[in-house]
């Protein structure tokens, strides 16, 4: 699947030809980042397709915080060494994560809930940073919910009227890891909140228990 036309950014959809995408070379993308390593193909790849990318970073569902500040320091390291402009959420939100999610545990259900808050932040900050134009690394993860992440993306993108980005990234996955590898970067072992830690992590057959 190919990039998609979505909330009025032009020139971008599957089968578009080289001078419709040049027509936009320079436009200005803001790209939510969940980790470094996720990020390596989007951002090579949006730059392809000639955008100034810039990266954000807002993630209050990873837990623990020593988990949080890890992944946080390797975007630190990687976004220097691409140069990689960074705007970064202060704090963090954990607690109000926790509370969005709260009887709403089981994968899925938390996830969308996931997926908003971080999504909605980012196309606050794309829209109050003159962005044409957001989109996630989520997207390049064959572990997330692609459809429900594009779903969530334009209605955030519509609600602070900016554009959302769609493309599968996820043709990008093995790219990822090779150039996670020659990056040295720290690659985690679960997606990021103490439930997707503890499906991890859990006995097998231990199934979580409603409250």
């Amino acid at each position: 699947m190919g990039a998609q036309p979505l909330g009025g950014v032009k020139g971008f959809e599957e089968g578009a030809s080289p001078a419709s995408r040049q027509e936009e070379q320079g436009e200005r993308l803001l790209l939510h980042i969940c980790c470094a390593p996720c990020a390596t193909y989007p951002i090579r790849r949006l730059r392809e397709l000639g955008f100034a990318v810039s990266g954000y970073w807002y993630n209050p569902n990873i837990h623990p915080w020593q988990e949080h500040e890890r992944r946080r320091e390797c975007l630190v390291d990687y976004a220097g060494r691409v140069e990689l402009p960074m705007i970064w959420q202060p704090g963090y939100e954990m607690p109000e994560f926790l509370r969005r999610v709260a009887g709403r545990e089981a994968f899925r259900q938390r996830c969308a809930f996931c997926y908003e808050m971080r999504l909605t932040e980012t196309a606050r900050q794309a829209r109050a940073g003159g962005f044409a134009a957001f989109t996630t690394t989520l997207l390049i993860s064959p572990y997330q919910e692609q459809g429900l992440i594009r779903e969530i993306g334009e209605n955030a993108g519509r609600a602070a009227g900016v554009a959302f980005f769609f493309e599968n990234f996820r043709q990008g996955w093995a790219e990822r890891g090779r150039l996670s590898k020659a990056y040295n970067l720290y690659r985690q072992s679960y997606c990021g909140c103490l439930y997707s830690e503890w499906e991890r992590y859990r006995p097998k057959g231990d199934e979580m228990q409603s409250p």
